[in-house]
């Protein structure tokens, strides 16, 4: 009863503070997140003689073929470092690992071949760890959670999405194993909506891979048009950031992280966080360690 009330309490107190923001004009906010990217919006993260770290904004490829887009990281970084460009490169940089369009976060571009071929041997031999901050629909009730449904195509799918699902769809096709470690770290509400904030580890890297696990278990991320069946479009962006990337290699270790861009503290986010169960720390990040790990 006690936590009823104290929801119910937190809710109104979400509702006043929303009424304030839009009556005052003069309050001091964080740098607007809605924004469009543009060739300008990149931070830069790290930057040594091997790698190139930043911080890929929401909504934005990472490369394309097709002449029309006019905005991507690689026209970014094109921009930034025109003197890193390497013309033999397709795609000007070494992009060897992803993020979807509308995650954000780290991205790591080695700077010469050397580079390249040992984070490109981390990555494809597991011995990267990968963390990410989420937002999920609804309240996650284990605190700890282990999500190892192999991940294939949707065959279903014919909008050009590239939409995966878990090994018991039906119409699933060509799956691979794939497991997911998450990690609840506050629960309360997004736009007065019961919501969960998560720190998640992709042990391996299916395309979707998180995005297809927490909808599978009932718990889309906020703002996931693809895996709420179309239906979650009201959120400014999908809520999934790339947050720590431990690489070790044989040319340059790293250990980089951002910024929590899902702070409550950012009005456009819509989070208020009601209870607090792990704080972002290193107790977190070694409860998602798995045995063997270095």
């Amino acid at each position: 009863m006690e936590n009823i009330l104290e929801i119910v309490f937190r809710l109104f107190i979400y509702k006043l503070e929303r009424i304030w923001r839009e009556w005052t004009t003069f309050t001091i906010q964080p740098k607007n997140p809605v924004k469009a990217s543009t060739l300008d919006d990149v931070e830069i993260l790290y930057k040594s003689n091997n790698f190139l770290v930043v911080n890929k904004s929401h909504d934005i490829v990472i490369n394309s073929n097709d002449p029309m887009v006019k905005e991507s990281l690689q026209l970014q970084l094109k921009k930034l470092f025109p003197h890193l460009v390497n013309p033999s490169l397709q795609h000007d940089f070494y992009f060897v690992h992803r993020l979807d369009y509308a995650t954000s976060g780290i991205m790591c571009i080695p700077l010469h071949k050397k580079a390249c071929s040992a984070a490109t041997e981390a990555f494809s031999g597991r011995k990267t760890k990968k963390y990410y901050l989420a937002i999920l629909r609804g309240h996650v009730a284990c605190e700890v959670m282990d999500m190892d449904k192999s991940v294939g195509e949707d065959c279903s799918e014919r909008d050009g999405n590239h939409k995966m699902c878990t090994s018991t769809d039906p119409h699933c096709v060509r799956s691979r194993t794939a497991h997911t470690r998450m990690l609840v770290l506050q629960r309360g509400l997004y736009d007065a909506y019961p919501a969960t904030k998560v720190l998640l580890r992709p042990i391996t890297g299916r395309r979707h891979q998180i995005r297809v696990h927490c909808a599978d278990i009932g718990h889309t991320i906020v703002g996931d048009y693809t895996y709420s069946n179309r239906k979650d479009v009201q959120p400014y962006r999908m809520f999934l950031h790339a947050f720590r990337l431990v690489l070790v290699n044989s040319v340059e270790s790293l250990n980089v992280q951002t910024l929590d861009p899902f702070s409550s503290d950012i009005a456009a986010n819509k989070w208020m966080p009601v209870e607090t169960i792990n704080n972002i720390n290193d107790a977190s990040f070694l409860k998602l360690d798995m045995e063997g790990d270095s």
